[in-house]
C-alpha cells in the first residue's frame, strides 16, 4: 500500500529536508499568499495565522488534497524579526541577537476542505547566541545566505560560530517541528 501524498504549501528547502527525513511522500507548491508580518504583537499568533493562510490557499485550488502550510519566524525585545531585506538588514538582525536569548516560533497547519480538516497549531524553542563581532558575522556569511531565513540565521549551518545553546525542538528552529508534525500527519494516515 503506498502512501497517501499531501501538499506542502511552501517553497522552503529546509521543510522539505525535515518532511523526507520522516520518510513523507509530499508534493510541493508554495502558496502565492501575503504573509502578515507584525513587528510588535503576537508572535505565536502571527505564525499559526501564516501557516494557516498558506495551507488554506493551496487547499481551496486542491479541496481533495491534504495541505500542510508552515511559517517561522524569530522573536525578540517584543519585536519579530522576519527575514532580512539585504545584508546589512541581515547584520542588524544578527547583531541584536548576538549574545543574547531569543524565541523562535513556528506554526504550522494541516487541512483538507473534502474532509472537513483544519488543525492549527504551533512550537516554540530558545536559541542563545554567541557574542558576535563583525568577524564572525562576515564569516558566517561565508557559508550561509542569510536572506532567507528568519531572523537571518538557519541552524543547520554555521551552528558553532554563532550559536551557544538552545532549548526545544531543534527541527522547529529549521522551520518545522518534526515530532509534531510527524503525529499530526500520522493521525490522519499521511505517513
Amino acid at each position: 500500500m503506498s502512501l497517501a501524498k499531501f501538499i506542502l504549501a511552501s517553497q522552503s528547502p529546509r521543510r522539505r529536508e525535515l518532511l523526507e527525513r520522516i520518510g513523507a511522500n509530499f508534493d510541493v507548491m508554495p502558496a502565492d499568499v501575503e504573509e502578515f508580518e507584525e513587528g510588535h504583537g503576537d508572535p505565536e499568533g502571527m505564525v499559526r495565522h501564516n501557516a494557516q493562510l498558506k495551507a488554506a490557499w493551496i487547499a481551496d485550488k486542491h479541496p481533495q488534497r491534504f495541505v500542510l502550510g508552515s511559517d517561522t519566524t524569530v522573536h525578540i525585545d517584543g519585536r519579530v524579526l522576519a527575514k532580512p531585506e539585504d545584508l546589512e538588514d541581515a547584520r542588524r538582525m544578527l547583531k541584536t541577537l548576538g549574545g543574547r536569548t531569543h524565541i523562535v516560533y513556528t506554526g504550522f497547519a494541516l487541512i483538507c476542505r473534502k474532509r472537513g480538516v483544519e488543525v492549527v497549531d504551533g512550537a516554540r524553542s530558545e536559541v542563545t547566541f554567541k557574542p558576535l563581532d563583525d568577524a564572525t558575522i562576515d564569516a558566517y556569511f561565508e557559508i550561509v545566505n542569510p536572506l532567507d531565513k528568519a531572523g537571518a540565521y538557519g541552524i543547520q549551518e554555521g551552528t558553532e560560530l554563532i550559536i551557544d545553546s538552545f532549548v526545544g525542538s531543534h527541527s522547529n528552529i529549521m522551520g518545522l517541528p518534526l515530532d509534531e508534525t510527524k503525529a499530526l500527519l500520522e493521525r490522519h494516515k499521511l505517513l
